[in-house]
């Protein structure tokens, strides 16, 4: 008897705990519907925007299932599956929304890298233009200045063309009544003639002086100077045009650097002087030939 009084009680026990709970569950949910109606209605619109914050669909409000439901140890699947649905559905929108944030940030990263190397490469070329330019310039202030030279070596050249100045002077004696060159006179020649081969801007002068009188002493003058041009230019290859030749017989050679102190020098024995004068034209020709050398 007592133990099925026992077992009356439980099964009574079990079956009236469905109801309490029931209960408690109205009267928790309604008291702070009843106590607090100003706190509900903002906390909505809170959870609301917090919740579409991410990705504009806010989740579904959680099904009421009861004190039972939710105290239940042993959870159904698809109690489970609605729980965990809504929760599932926002991680994916994130994963898409992270997703696309990734991607748009990669294309705004390539075409800013590729904006970069553009300017990069138009910078080097601008720079590399500068550099050609400024070699340019610098290549033609050289060449101005070259030119400028030059020009002022043509000028003073030309000013002085027709100014000579003695570089070298020999003299050939001759015996009384001969016009032939001695090998001593020769060899005289020889050093005066040889460094000129390839020369230009230069003139010898050959004057022929005899003690004779009157036309005789200026014919053996005038035959002596032809035997010395005539040795220049069969040996040595001296154009006829650069030599000038004189017989001035018995007269006097003028000596003296200035007009005011000009004097004159006798005459002695058959002799031909023979005097080499350049102007500047060999040295106008080697400036020009230095720089064009110097450019190439």
């Amino acid at each position: 008897m007592k133990k099925s009084a026992i077992v009356a009680l439980l099964v009574a026990g079990m079956l009236s705990m469905p109801l309490l709970a029931q209960d408690t569950t109205s009267n928790s949910q309604d008291q702070p519907a009843a106590s607090q109606p100003a706190q509900t209605t903002p906390a909505a619109p809170t959870d609301q925007t917090a919740a579409q914050s991410a990705t504009g669909k806010p989740l579904q409000p959680p099904a009421r299932e009861g004190f039972w439901g939710r105290i239940n140890p042993f959870a159904r699947k698809k109690y489970v599956q609605r729980q965990t649905g809504p929760i599932r559905d926002r991680l994916n929108e994130l994963d898409d929304l992270t997703a696309s944030n990734t991607k748009a940030i990669k294309d705004v990263d390539s075409r800013a890298q590729d904006g970069i190397r553009l300017a990069s490469s138009k910078a080097n070329e601008a720079d590399q233009h500068a550099i050609d330019a400024g070699n340019k310039a610098q290549l033609a202030q050289q060449t101005a200045t070259q030119a400028n030279t030059r020009l002022g070596n043509v000028e003073q050249v030309v000013g002085n063309i027709d100014q000579y100045k003695p570089i070298n002077q020999t003299e050939i004696r001759f015996r009384a009544g001969q016009t032939a060159l001695s090998t001593n006179a020769k060899s005289a020649l020889d050093e005066l003639a040889t460094p000129l081969k390839n020369q230009r801007g230069y003139i010898i002068e050959v004057q022929g002086f005899s003690p004779g009188h009157g036309q005789v002493g200026i014919a053996t003058s005038q035959k002596m100077a032809e035997s010395v041009v005539r040795y220049l230019v069969e040996n040595h290859d001296i154009p006829i045009y650069r030599i000038y030749l004189v017989g001035m017989g018995n007269a006097a050679k003028q000596a003296g650097s200035t007009e005011a102190t000009t004097t004159t020098k006798p005459t002695g024995g058959n002799r031909v002087e023979v005097s080499l004068l350049k102007n500047d034209l060999e040295q106008l020709s080697s400036n020009a030939t230095a720089p064009t050398t110097q450019q190439q």
